[in-house]
């Protein structure tokens, strides 16, 4: 009796671990769809683009898939019909530029392969049954290392590694299949004829329905990207030169923004890799010169990276000296705020292709700014004798320096890029200017500005009292 009842138990023991098992697997699944769709809604608020691209994506596979259900087109091209279902799975992607790229790379490679795969089987048949196998073989392992060896060319790489991959396939298989296939001409046809028809319906869905273009993408990405510089130096020097010495904790939003430009370079590149394919519209011509972006996308980098650097003395231990922080902190705010009012005109320039001289302006009283700040550090040098004080604010001194020289050198491109494409001329004082200290107003955003609006403020003062378009917090220890 006494092991009937414990193996009761046992068995009750093990049938409530399994039923408490399945309610938590119960509940993690339920935690894992309700995460699934608050990240769907999350993406599709974002940016509601990506939903419409997968509607055409499904629009584009439903129309190429009536080759296979109506029985006139797939008598005609029977299962190479799948070609064109493959060919939109591939081809079509998010940017027009994309999609266009792979769509031709995808149909001059299938073109060339085909022909020169035909080619090579008929000379491959003249030599004789015993050495056709032999000369196909020698031709696919011919074509293979030398299109894989071209691949490693870096401006192929980019522009048309797709297409070279292609071409390795489409020969291989064309001339392999073809060995058991004595129709090789009408697989050949049929097969470019579906991936032609796949390719152009991605390329004239994802030109006409709702267009993403790689080129507009990577515009306002570089000229996001400098309102980002300008958002971070005005909350840096805030907070640097003001809220520490009150002895505050700076917890500004504008200085995270940054980062996102810290990994930004692989999109660009890809971007403007992508542009190029695409045809003229709106204000980008077919040849726009979409590697000037690169290089002030290039310099924006730099400067982040010197942001990144100024990041960490703020709320750090060593923060130096307050007394040569304070000596340097009127020229610092002077030379630190034109260089934001410029990265702020160049963003602007850039995203309304308008030219402004204001930029220049700032500029160059940035430049003066900086020569006095350099010879306040010499001087201060020569008489301290502590140089473990001056060392924390000294280096915080030489990143601004360095950040007004970049910003000097982003101006040069953004012109050259003006000049380049005819951007339209501008009157600088057409817009009011609002007087303002160049101390932190930015701590202490107008409440009544809504944050939805700030980004289509176009005065140039103005712009500058909410940097980053959100709430800025600063939190005070109690001493």
């Amino acid at each position: 009796m006494e092991m009937a009842s414990l193996n009761t138990n046992q068995e009750k023991g093990i049938l409530g671990r399994v039923f408490e098992w399945l309610i938590t697997l119960a509940k993690d699944f339920k935690e894992k769809v309700f995460e699934i769709c608050r990240m769907s809604k999350k993406i599709a608020e974002d940016d509601p683009r990506k939903v419409i691209h997968s509607l055409k994506v499904g629009l584009a596979i439903s129309l190429v898939s009536l080759f296979y259900y109506y029985q006139p087109l797939y008598e005609n091209f029977g299962l190479s019909a799948m070609w064109a279902v493959m060919t939109v799975v591939v081809v079509f992607e998010y940017t027009v530029g994309a999609t266009l790229g792979k769509g031709l790379n995808r149909t001059l490679a299938t073109l060339m392969a085909g022909t020169l795969g035909v080619g090579a089987h008929y000379l491959a048949s003249l030599a004789g049954e015993k050495a056709e196998p032999i000369l196909i073989g020698f031709f696919v392992f011919l074509q293979a290392a030398i299109v894989s060896f071209i691949r490693f060319f870096p401006k192929v790489k980019a522009r048309y590694d797709y297409g070279f991959l292609v071409f390795i396939l489409t020969f291989s298989l064309i001339s392999v299949s073809g060995f058991r296939d004595d129709e090789v001409l009408e697989m050949a046809h049929k097969r470019l004829s579906t991936i032609f028809i796949g390719g152009s319906a991605c390329v004239m869905i994802s030109i006409f329905v709702c267009p993403v273009w790689a080129g507009e993408e990577l515009h306002y990405s570089i000229a996001i990207n400098l309102e980002k510089l300008s958002d971070f130096l005005e909350a840096f020097v805030c907070g640097y030169f003001t809220t520490l010495d009150e002895g505050g904790f700076v917890n500004f939003p504008c200085l995270e923004a940054y980062k996102s430009i810290l990994n930004s370079k692989s999109s660009e590149e890809s971007l403007a890799n992508f542009a190029k394919w695409e045809p003229g519209h709106g204000k980008f011509k077919f040849s726009h010169p979409w590697d000037q972006y690169l290089k002030i996308g290039t310099i924006t980098h730099q400067c982040a990276y010197r942001m990144e650097a100024l990041k960490e003395y703020l709320n750090s231990n060593t923060q130096g000296s307050s007394e040569i922080r304070s000596m340097i902190e009127e020229v610092s705010l002077e030379m630190t705020m034109e260089s934001s009012k410029a990265l702020k005109e160049l963003g602007l320039s850039i995203k309304t292709m308008t030219r402004s001289s204001s930029a220049d302006i700032h500029i160059a009283n940035s430049k003066a700014s900086s020569k006095r700040l350099k010879s306040l550090l010499q001087s201060r040098l020569r008489e301290e004798t502590d140089l473990l004080s001056v060392i924390s604010v000294g280096t915080v001194a030489s990143l601004l320096i360095d950040i007004t020289d970049f910003t000097e050198k982003l101006s040069d491109c953004v012109n050259y890029l003006a000049s380049l494409t005819n951007f339209d001329a501008v009157e600088t004082n057409k817009y009011p200017q609002i007087s303002r200290s160049p101390y932190c107003e930015c701590a202490d955003p107008d409440p009544k500005i809504e944050t939805s609006h700030v980004a289509v403020i176009l005065v140039e003062e103005s712009s500058l009292a909410k940097p980053c378009g959100k709430s800025i917090s600063v939190q005070h220890n109690n001493v």
